[in-house]
């Protein structure tokens, strides 16, 4: 931004002059400075020190704040003169300011639009604010009295008062006298009297500043402060609170002058002006309406500015702009290559550039640069009218300013609050939605193919979306190279032009300087803007291509060692990536640098890379010519070979390898071909070259090929040579010869057989190919396995005429080398399926059927299940594992010797197939493994998946039956009911468990022995069991058959609530079978294990027992018996029984019809009996008996209601004749229809 003024660039802010910090306070006498004088100049240092560093003058303040540019003055600094005759002057009305391009004296007169001085009057020499610092005066005594009440003291004090009087009035008048300047121009005048902290304490201190201000005529707002030394934090809050009372006044200040102009503004535009004769040249032409426009919405928006108000002041700035732009329209308002048409062309571009940071302000992008790039538009379509085109280095100039001055303020902004945009790509279009769209009915929302395609292929044009500040630099370098190249044509031809001013100063420019500054400084920032791949971590195209710019720059400048630093790390990743196009002419200029700077290395090293690319100029085509005479007229700095190595660059040969077949064994041979292609574009047959040397991977020594010198030996645009049989050795090779001399692309085969006594993989490494002549030894590796220059050929079936066969394989350019597979033939005898809990024999066989003999080992994997609870186990030989089983010797195999060993799979859990992985492993007895190289290990491994299907061998059904003890209780005071044996009353309930068990398997099984073991639990006593009696089950079962046993045990009740009500473990039975095999034979013993189902415990707390004889004969009495029992352990029980006896019932009744039992206490019972006698004959409905417990179970802590206590609790009844088919106990009996049974009533 150096091009531009900086007053007209800078952002504006209200200023402040602050006076009186730079001078001593009034006189003291010398007592009171030594003791005071440090205090108030440290208090002058600080404030001196923190109002400058409020707000610096800088372009790029996007800040609101109420600071203000802070600048110390002196405290008798005069203003200029608003005008120039003084106010007593008649003519002051009339006369106009002295920078009024009305003015004859003014550098604006007659038609200037506005000078810099303007803004730099508004920024450094007139103020909106002034604050003036003083120090108030502080009366000291010489001497102190003994007592307040001398006479001396009274004198004292009206001494001080006089004095303080007087000092006072001195101030008042200095203070006056300044004001009476700052109210001639508005400006607000604010005195800080400075004092101790303890003239703060003092009561005249009010008085004193009251009167100080009326004298001098301050303001009673914002006008007088006082302050004391104080610390550097207060003293922040001091200024920081001073500038925000002073904020307001300076806006109106502002205000003010906004105002005035805008009244200029009307009146100017309502007067009318001459316009100018043409071909009068020589007279002064006064500035016409639209040149006041200009001048007056740029005065009203630099006005805005300092009020903070960038709305109103980007407003003002285009209206500026846009009249600018009319006046430049026309060459009779600015005729071009004039004093005024440059002035105006720098306002154009500083006012462009104020509204695009005004834009940036609000993060406004793109009309940010919309403005900027049609500014430069108008601009260029001006200057072609000017007759300053493309064609002219002035044209570039202006465009390279342009594009520098946009970069360099978003770099300012970048460094503080600027944001810029993220650009990302075009979202694809969603054709499925579309096509649904356009499916159901709809307007059709699918354009065309062509509008499809059109809009993917969109992207974002740069000159329409904001970059970052490195990519503007890069378009001021480019535009600077430009107007280089248009100055050097014009230098040529500058003895038939006439010198311009405008020329000459263009001689003085160093363009290299400027372009190179340029191209670095975008360099920089796209490295720092660069969005970093993690997956490909390597720098962009672009900033690679501006480093390629940095050092052509530093070529042109003749700084060719800086050159070749950039060529050395932009070539490394332009090899790596294979930009060939751009390598080609980067070699070319880094030759040119080599050859300048005399390195002779280097400048063959780049010669013979530059062979492997295609000609693209003149000069390139020369590299043969240019590495030839090196040769001759240079002689090398030692006498080894110089390497150069082009492995990351493109060779001089495209290069094919070809094996006739992928793989070959150990001791065969197999047939190859090696092609090498000489450039088309490039002769390279006038190379001396010696010999060609090939490498093999599986050989020490390479193959050499020595040219054959004669005079008949003419360049060949196809050569077959036959290299013969390559062995696996460390001897050297034989030599052979052939005529090494390509033509233009022509081909070269070598071609041979190879073999290996171990196993490898064989591949040509490289080939070197041998330059020498009587001084220079070159060698130039040929990297064969990079694919990147990888040409395929094919295999060459025909010499004449050549002809190739296509090599379909993916990779053809290696031999892999293997042993011998053996061969062994394995068998697998087993019978389907394999049943749960058994030793299932698998029979592994395995016959030697190869001429050599093996040593087999097995290994056999069984890998996890998703099956339920399976866990399953293999046992082979000595070896047992549930996974895993390794290296079982099957011992050493001669042709034709077979073994074999059987390998057993015991499976439990769930039933399902079962997966077996078998491995046979052989190895020839002198074969050892080798863990380092397992490769050349001589083994062959055999693989056998085997599925076994596995079943359950029997099938289960279980069913629970409970009853109750029928036994009478004994009594509360009975002894026995204490003994704390609970096994020895009634007080239990029994448990049969039927278990049915049937052969489920495919094949029959011999169970030998069926054994109930019997488990220990608190609550269950064991009776018996018909599995006592082994006998009884032991015998032969085929598919389908079945036998069953029964349990039985007692229950006893739950004692406490923790108790558990379940029995999940109370018994298992194990049945010992062995497997019927297809011969005959048994299998293996097994064991199978049944585990009873889990019993219920009875857990009830009131019972009632009915029990009745069944048959009766007619009209013969039969008692009903009902008793009731309390199960509770703590609570006892109020029982009301009812027997409800229906018309329609076939009985008569004697007993008690309701009646209340006596309280039943926990673990009593208690009986009632009615006498029955049938009156009908069938199935007779036992009468309804109800039994209610009046004390119902209640929580909470609440007494029970008079309704739960009414209605009570019904209790269940339970006929004993059918308690045995009862599902559980503490259910009611279930299967009566909501009665209690019926009688069977015979006559007899």
């Amino acid at each position: 931004m150096n091009s531009y003024p900086p007053e007209l660039l800078a952002q504006l802010a209200p200023v402040m002059f602050v006076a009186g910090l730079d001078e001593e306070t009034p006189s003291q006498p010398s007592a009171q400075i030594s003791a005071k004088g440090n205090d108030f100049a440290l208090l002058a240092s600080r404030l001196r020190e923190t109002l400058q560093t409020q707000r610096k003058v800088a372009i790029w303040q996007p800040e609101k704040t109420k600071t203000f540019q802070v600048i110390l003055v002196d405290k008798d600094i005069r203003f200029p003169p608003r005008k120039l005759v003084a106010p007593e002057d008649p003519t002051y009305t009339a006369s106009h300011s002295p920078l009024s391009p009305l003015t004859p004296t003014s550098p604006l007169h007659p038609d200037g639009l506005i000078a810099p001085i303007w803004i730099r009057k508004h920024t450094s020499l007139v103020p909106s604010v002034f604050v003036l610092f003083l120090r108030i005066y502080e009366y000291s005594p010489p001497n102190a009295t003994s007592s307040p009440l001398d006479v001396s003291d009274i004198t004292q004090e009206r001494e001080r008062e006089m004095e303080e009087r007087k000092r006072d009035t001195e101030l008042a008048t200095e203070v006056a006298q300044r004001k009476r300047g700052t109210n001639e121009r508005g400006i607000k005048l604010t005195v800080v009297l400075m004092t101790t902290r303890k003239m703060l304490d003092d009561p005249t201190l009010d008085t004193r500043l009251t009167y100080i201000r009326r004298q001098s005529g301050l303001d009673s707002r914002a006008a007088l402060f006082v302050l004391s030394p104080v610390s550097q934090s207060e003293l922040g809050e001091f200024v920081k609170s001073l500038q925000q009372a002073l904020y307001e006044p300076a806006l109106e200040y502002y205000t003010t002058h906004s105002k005035r102009v805008r009244r200029k503004r009307n009146r100017h535009s309502q007067a009318s002006f001459p316009i100018p004769i043409q071909g009068a040249s020589n007279i002064a032409r006064p500035l016409r309406p639209e040149g006041w426009t200009v001048r007056y919405e740029y005065k009203m928006a630099c006005f805005a500015e300092f009020r903070g108000e960038d709305e109103v002041a980007l407003k003002h700035y285009q209206d500026a702009h846009s009249m600018l732009v009319v006046m430049f329209g026309s060459t009779a308002i600015l005729p071009p290559r004039t004093k005024r048409w440059a002035e105006a062309k720098v306002l154009a571009d500083c006012i462009n550039l104020k509204i695009c940071k005004l834009y940036l302000y609000n993060n406004e992008h793109a009309l940010a640069l919309s403005h900027y790039n049609t500014h430069i538009r108008i601009f260029c379509d001006f200057s072609r009218g000017w007759g300053i085109g493309e064609e002219t280095f002035e044209y570039w100039s202006w465009i390279a300013r342009q594009y520098r001055v946009l970069a360099e303020l978003l770099e300012q902004g970048t460094r503080s609050t600027l944001v810029l945009p993220t650009h990302r790509p075009t979202i694809p279009l969603n054709t499925n939605f579309m096509a649904s769209q356009h499916n159901g009915g709809g307007r059709s929302l699918i354009p065309s193919t062509l509008e499809t395609e059109t809009i993917r292929s969109l992207g974002i044009n740069p000159r329409h979306a904001l970059q970052h500040p490195g990519f503007y630099y890069l378009m001021a370098a480019k535009c600077t190279e430009t107007r280089r190249e248009r100055f050097l044509a014009n230098l040529e031809i500058e003895k038939t032009l006439v010198t311009t001013p405008g020329f000459s100063n263009e001689k003085k420019v160093d363009h290299l300087t400027i372009i190179l500054e340029l191209y670095t400084k975008a360099y920089e920032l796209f490295k720092k803007h660069a969005v970093v791949n993690p997956q490909n971590p390597t720098q962009s195209r672009l900033t690679l291509w501006i480093a390629y710019r940095i050092a052509q720059t530093y070529y042109d400048s003749a700084k060719y060692d800086m050159a070749i630093r950039f060529f050395e790390r932009i070539a490394t990743i332009y090899r790596r990536e294979n930009w060939d196009s751009l390598l080609q002419p980067l070699l070319s200029t880094w030759y040119a640098c080599a050859k300048e700077l005399g390195d002779i290395e280097l400048s063959i090293k780049l010669l013979v890379e530059m062979l492997g690319h295609d000609v693209t100029n003149a000069e390139e085509s020369q590299c043969v010519e240019d590495l030839l005479a090196i040769m001759k007229s240079t002689v090398p700095s030692s006498d080894d070979a110089l390497v150069v190595d082009v492995s990351e660059s493109r060779p001089i040969f495209d290069h094919s390898v070809v094996f006739w077949s992928p793989e070959a064994k150990v001791g065969e041979s197999e047939a190859f071909q090696l092609s090498l292609v000489a450039p088309k574009a490039i002769s390279i047959s006038s190379l001396p070259i010696s010999s060609l040397s090939i490498h093999f991977s599986h050989t020490t020594s390479p193959l050499i090929v020595r040219h054959r010198h004669s005079k008949d030996s003419k360049p060949s645009s196809f050569s077959f040579i036959d290299v013969g049989h390559i062995p696996s050795s460390t001897e050297r090779l034989e030599e052979i010869t052939a005529t090494l001399c390509w033509e233009r692309g022509g081909c070269f085969i070598f071609s041979g057989s190879i073999s290996s006594q171990f196993p490898t993989s064989i591949k040509i490494d490289r080939c070197v190919l041998h330059i020498e002549d009587e001084k220079w030894k070159i060698q130039i590796p040929v990297d064969l396995t990079a694919l990147r220059h990888y040409t395929s050929t094919g295999w060459l079936a025909s010499v004449e005429p050549p002809r190739f066969l296509p090599v379909e394989r993916e990779i053809s350019s290696s031999l892999s080398v293997k042993h011998r597979s053996h061969t062994l033939e394995i068998s697998l005898s087993h019978e389907l399926p394999a049943y749960l809990d058994e030793q299932y024999p698998i029979t592994i066989g395995i016959t030697n059927v190869d001429s050599r003999p093996f040593d087999v080992v097995v290994n056999v994997l069984i890998p996890p299940t998703e099956i339920d609870g399976a866990v399953n186990t293999i046992i082979l030989g000595e070896e047992r594992s549930s996974n895993f089983i390794k290296g079982v010797p099957f011992g050493l195999l001669d042709p034709g010797a077979n073994a074999s060993k059987t390998l057993y799979l015991v499976n439990t859990g769930a039933p399902g197939d079962r997966v077996i992985d078998i491995s046979i492993q052989s190895r020839p007895p002198e074969s050892t493994a080798d863990p380092v190289e397992p490769e050349l290990d001589d083994m062959t491994e055999t693989t056998r998946l085997l599925i076994v299907p596995t079943v359950d061998p029997f099938k289960v059904v279980q069913s629970v039956s409970y009853r109750r003890g029928l036994e009478a209780w004994p009594g509360l005071a009975d002894l026995d009911t204490f003994d704390g044996d609970k096994w020895n009353c009634t007080r239990t309930s029994e448990a049969l468990v039927s278990t049915r068990i049937e052969c489920a398997g495919p094949w029959p099984l011999q169970v030998e022995d069926v054994i109930f073991e019997r488990k220990e639990h608190e609550g269950m006593r064991f009776i018996e069991c018909s599995a006592d009696d082994s006998a009884a089950s032991a015998s032969e079962y085929h598919p389908g058959e079945e036998f069953s046993h029964i349990c039985r045990f007692a229950l006893s009740v739950s004692e406490d609530s923790e108790d558990e009500a379940s029995i999940s473990d109370s018994g298992t039975y194990r049945i010992i079978w062995r497997r019927i095999q297809k011969d005959g034979n048994f299998g293996s013993q097994s064991s199978t294990t049944i585990s009873l189902p889990a019993l219920q415990r009875p857990d009830e707390d009131l019972v009632a027992l009915l029990s009745i004889p069944s048959p009766a004969i007619l009209h013969v009495p039969i008692p009903l018996t009902l008793t009731i029992r309390n199960y509770h352990q703590s609570r006892s029980a109020n029982v009301v029984v009812h027997l409800e006896l229906e018309p329609s019932d076939g009985f008569i009744v004697s007993g008690l019809r309701s009646g209340r039992l006596p309280i039943l206490m926990p673990g009593d019972e208690e009986k009632f009996i009615w006498k029955l006698i049938p009156i009908e004959c069938g199935h007779v409905k036992i009468p309804q008996v109800k039994i209610i417990n009046k004390r119902p179970i209640f929580t909470g802590g609440t007494e029970p209601t008079a309704e739960m206590i009414t209605k009570g609790e019904m209790v269940g009844i339970v006929n004993v004749r059918l308690d045995p088919l009862a599902q559980m106990p503490g259910q009611p009996d279930l299967g009566l229809g909501g009665g209690l049974g019926t009688v069977l009533v015979l006559t007899k």
